[in-house]
């Protein structure tokens, strides 16, 4: 169920203050601003600290729009084994594409895309070559050798000095990425390193949402971070730093923590001092003064995890996840503790409808705490079954009434088995809407099932079986959050 926590009005005021206040400390001179998670559709933030607007980092940039351009760094072994953002189901080498064109979308300027830990393969060159047909300049940054602990052959012409250096022209660089571990800092430490060889001043500063550093180390939230990035195997932890500076416990996460020294030496160099005394102090973070109801977005949390589990396992069904990753998920429910079945109600409705017809099915927790279910029928899969009892649900009608007409649903099993060679007559998600849609013309009831669709958003849904990428796009557009059993509905070793 949806309650709301977070104050978001709150933080884009308390964020933007502390952002204007990081420039001012280098003199504007040459800020490289390193954004953390998500940009423009930050989902997890929004779902773990309900009440958080998904594009409430690109609002504050905008303030910034005459001074900033931007960098988009990609790890060059997320390309070449497709990496997919699983918060809308595209590879990170397109992610590329669509963030550069958001950028543009809000007047933001694109300065180059850096392809880090660059090898030269036929996947990552053809990547390189269809940016640069498009006009987009590309640099490459490799991995360096002991990286982070080998400083002195790190910052050296062997380690950062490697890299190409990357032209700007703005004083504000902000350097994001499609998602994690796609070396934003190392790409903002080597350009330090470059420009402090041209004898320029240059600083760094990192805006990131988590984990929340003014929050418990084992929160929920934080925890929810830790699952969001188990496949990096990233920790939550003391920032031993912070505690010997200031005698305060601060929350930052191992790869910030060792990458500390890293950043100090070479800010000395730069400066001839370090401004910050820890990984803590280089952040902008001040998402943790903005959360009113704790219960709330404690809530959310665990149901993060819990997805977030469901997701590992669903993976590794398909052969692209990791018994590791699903492990380290177990740890971290095991610390809260939460259940993955009796911690989700919309999970034991779902696995009862199953069990009572014989076949897959679907449930959705409404965000006022009703639940309802869908089953396999001749006409509908469990997913539209679901979906279309969920609307009648908010709407009012009631559950008997047929709202879209047999006229419409018939043309278009027609053309799905007879003129489009398809072997399953069911209506996915996205067919049913559109008939829907058209019954809405001259149905009352349709109509108002229609309007009560904004009201699925933030609704659980759990199905029994894996489903389709149609039904899962559907759902995830829908703004539903949506877990599945590690199972598909049928033994056959081909799935669409």
């Amino acid at each position: 169920m949806f309650v709301q926590g977070f104050d978001n009005d709150k933080y884009l005021k308390l964020q933007s203050q502390k952002i204007k206040e990081r420039i001012s400390l280098f003199g504007g001179e040459k800020l490289y601003l390193e954004f953390g998670g998500k940009l423009f559709d930050d989902f997890h933030a929004s779902r773990v600290l309900p009440g958080f607007a998904p594009d409430s980092k690109i609002k504050m940039l905008i303030e910034l729009r005459e001074e900033a351009e931007v960098i988009i760094a990609i790890n060059t072994a997320d390309i070449e084994k497709n990496k997919v953002r699983g918060d809308l189901g595209i590879t990170y080498d397109l992610d590329v594409l669509r963030l550069i064109d958001a950028f543009r979308g809000y007047g933001l300027y694109v300065g180059s895309v850096v392809m880090t830990r660059y090898k030269a393969t036929p996947i990552a060159d053809a990547f390189r070559a269809k940016l640069e047909k498009l006009g987009i300049r590309v640099y490459k940054h490799y991995a360096i050798e002991g990286y982070p602990h080998n400083i002195p052959h790190i910052v050296s012409d062997r380690g950062f000095g490697m890299n190409e250096y990357i032209e700007t022209e703005r004083p504000v660089v902000v350097v994001t990425a499609p998602g994690p571990g796609s070396g934003k800092m190392a790409t903002c430490l080597s350009q330090i390193y470059h420009e402090s060889k041209m004898g320029r001043k240059s600083g760094y500063a990192k805006f990131e949402t988590f984990p929340i550093w003014n929050i418990p180390l084992n929160h929920p939230v934080n925890l929810a971070y830790e699952a969001a990035t188990a496949d990096l195997a990233d920790v939550n932890m003391l920032d031993p730093f912070h505690l010997e500076a200031y005698g305060e416990r601060a929350v930052n996460y191992n790869r910030d923590v060792e990458v500390f020294p890293v950043l100090r030496a070479m800010l000395k160099e730069i400066l001839g001092e370090c401004p910050y005394k820890s990984p803590t102090d280089m952040g902008v973070n001040m998402a943790g003064n903005c959360i009113y109801d704790d219960e709330a977005v404690s809530a959310a949390a665990r149901q993060e995890i819990i997805r977030r589990y469901y997701a590992a396992l669903c993976n590794n069904r398909k052969g692209s996840g990791s018994e590791v990753e699903i492990e380290k998920l177990e740890l971290l429910m095991g610390k809260l503790p939460c259940d993955p079945v009796g911690d989700r109600p919309s999970v034991e409705c779902a696995l009862c409808k199953a069990e009572q017809t014989g076949e897959p099915a679907v449930a959705i927790e409404l965000n006022d705490g009703r639940i309802v279910t869908g089953k396999t029928t001749n006409l509908l899969g469990a997913s539209s079954a679901a979906l279309l009892n969920a609307l009648k649900t908010i709407a009012g009608i009631d559950k008997e009434e047929d709202i879209i007409s047999p006229e419409i649903l018939a043309p278009i099993q027609t053309l799905k088995t007879e003129n489009l060679g398809g072997h399953n007559p069911r209506l996915h998600t996205d067919e049913v809407l559109i008939a829907l849609a058209i019954s809405a013309v001259g149905n009352p009831s349709a109509a108002r099932a229609m309007a009560a669709l904004p009201s699925l958003r933030y609704a659980e849904v759990h199905s029994t079986v894996i489903l389709s990428q149609v039904d899962e796009n559907t759902f995830r557009k829908l703004g539903v959050n949506l877990t599945s059993e590690p199972m598909y509905q049928t033994k056959k070793l081909f799935h669409k």
